[in-house]
């Protein structure tokens, strides 16, 4: 936190530290991209302050403007950001999966000045443009533009590798990314991210983990999420700490790239390891060079496993929200558990709690008005207590404040205070250990991503004649999904006249194809 208090002191920023450490270091490797290029602070910092000076020429981007980006993974990725941070702009981290609806929203709802996006989601933006507002600039990088469309690399060769100047200076707490969460309804939601906000997550990850300045982190996560996106960069641009960039995971080529590339320190969510587990044993599984495994989502059912097959020492299972305030982390290897809370410590000094729900998810009030907190091994609500000025317990919420305010709870233990709901059920044991429970929103994990069945059923009322639908996610064991197989088969007849329902079973969960549609 001695970090922290300094930088909000002196006003810093994430591209001003950086920038400090390009200078003290240019020639060593930030980003090290798979079967790629590395990317060394100089290159890093020449890239943003050219991406910079282009924004300011064709946008006259400036403090607080909004820029969408939407690229899949590779150092291009990250200095695009960065340049958008030196002006003090926003940058809005797209999806690279989205297509049609869902990206138009996300575009939408970020205010966006422009879009920059990458050759190889050309055509997902083509397919969006007749409803993108026509003052919307359009800047793609590599290949061939159409009509309309601004050649970024055209464009950065004009312009001068110096630091853009820059009338008004971004500041500690100015915003730097919006990073698109599903909440339990609708359309992906912008979370806001501060400077603050991604520098206290550097301090948490390079502190918590013990991390070294010649430590390497493998990342095969996405750039557009909290994992992949701050913990999987921030160490690199403000600590030296290099970053080895996989464009997409791989469970045949995890641990071969940890040990071709040497990295010490890798990231995961809870499906890879279970991909990496279903891969057949090989020496390579304990060749490597890995120390720690840092990421969220490990199931208790395979951690064992996982360790004894590996040869992982430290696995430090996170728990948190990127629109929160609460954000926990296993530091000494209990098995199973997302964090700790000291029970030497008064409650009251706790920036967290479990609160009592009922049945429906609902929070539960005691006599008094209050909500009551969870004894030993009961589940309940998961709270960070909301203290605005600390950076570590400020609330920041979505773009959308109607959408920030249903995650606030007031007069939580006293009258006037606030905390951020989370919408996840924990329990703690009589020791303190954390661990992860259940959802109480409509919503599933597919591939890492937190997806809304709101979302599901509208694609499905799309291709199917808008008849309503309705979609949850159940978790089933083989017997029990052969007979929902079968059901589904026989109610596609019924409610899908002109479609056949393709029922398949595979690594990813049920998938479900409608032929026609």
């Amino acid at each position: 936190m001695i970090r922290s208090k300094r930088w909000d002191r002196h006003d810093d920023t994430v591209a001003s530290l950086f920038t400090e450490r390009a200078a003290k270091y240019p020639d060593a490797p930030c980003f090290i991209v798979v079967d790629g290029r590395t990317w060394t602070f100089k290159e890093m910092a020449t890239k943003s302050n050219q991406v910079a000076r282009v924004m300011q020429d064709h946008l006259h981007l400036k403090r607080g403007d909004v820029v969408c980006v939407f690229m899949p993974n590779c150092g291009e990725y990250v200095w695009t950001w960065l340049g958008m941070a030196k002006l003090g702009a926003v940058s809005a981290l797209v999806n690279s999966n989205l297509r049609h609806k869902p990206l138009l929203h996300c575009i939408q709802v970020a205010k966006a000045k422009a879009v920059i996006f990458s050759e190889s989601l050309a055509e997902a933006v083509a397919e969006i443009r007749p409803q993108l507002p026509p003052e919307l600039k359009l800047f793609q990088l590599y290949g061939k533009c159409g009509d309309g469309i601004i050649d970024l690399c055209t464009e950065l060769d004009k312009q001068s590798i110096e630091y853009p100047i820059v009338t008004e200076k971004p500041r500690y707490k100015d915003t730097l990314l919006y990073i698109y969460t599903s909440g339990t309804t609708g359309m992906p939601k912008a979370a806001v991210l501060p400077n603050s906000k991604y520098l206290l997550i550097v301090v948490a990850t390079v502190h918590m983990l013990g991390l070294k300045p010649w430590d390497r982190m493998y990342n095969p996560l996405p750039l557009y999420h909290t994992a992949g996106g701050l913990v999987g960069t921030g160490a690199a641009l403000i600590d030296g700490i290099a970053s080895v960039m996989r464009p997409k995971f791989s469970a045949s080529n995890y641990w071969t790239d940890c040990i071709k590339y040497k990295c010490t320190v890798a990231q995961y969510i809870g499906e890879m390891c279970r991909y990496l587990l279903a891969q057949p044993s090989r020496l390579t599984d304990s060749q490597h060079q890995v120390r720690i495994m840092v990421g969220n989502g490990m199931r208790p059912a395979i951690w064992q496993q996982f360790v004894e097959r590996f040869k992982v020492p430290q696995i430090n299972e996170i728990y948190g929200a990127t629109e929160g305030n609460a954000n926990i982390i296993n530091v000494d290897n209990t098995l199973g558990a997302v964090g700790f809370l000291p029970m030497l410590v008064p409650k009251s000094l706790h920036p967290i709690a479990l609160v009592r729900v009922d049945e429906e998810g609902n929070i539960v009030r005691g006599a008094n008005g209050y909500c009551i907190r969870c004894a030993p091994n009961e589940p309940g609500m998961f709270i960070g207590l909301i203290a605005q000025g600390n950076a570590s317990r400020e609330y920041h919420g979505y773009v959308d404040k109607v959408d920030s305010n249903k995650k606030i709870v007031r007069n939580v233990f006293r009258e006037g205070d606030a905390a951020f709901v989370s919408g996840d059920i924990l329990v703690a044991d009589e020791l303190g250990y954390l661990y992860f429970r259940d959802r109480t929103g409509d919503t599933y994990k597919w591939k890492g991503e937190n997806v809304s069945t709101a979302e599901v059923e509208d694609a499905l009322g799309n291709v199917a004649d808008h008849r309503p639908c309705i979609v949850y996610g159940v978790s089933v064991g083989n017997k029990t999904l052969r007979w929902l197989l079968v059901a589904l088969q026989s109610l596609s007849s019924l409610y899908l006249s002109s479609h056949a329902l393709l029922l398949t079973y595979g690594d990813e969960g049920l998938i479900v194809n409608l032929e026609g549609g």
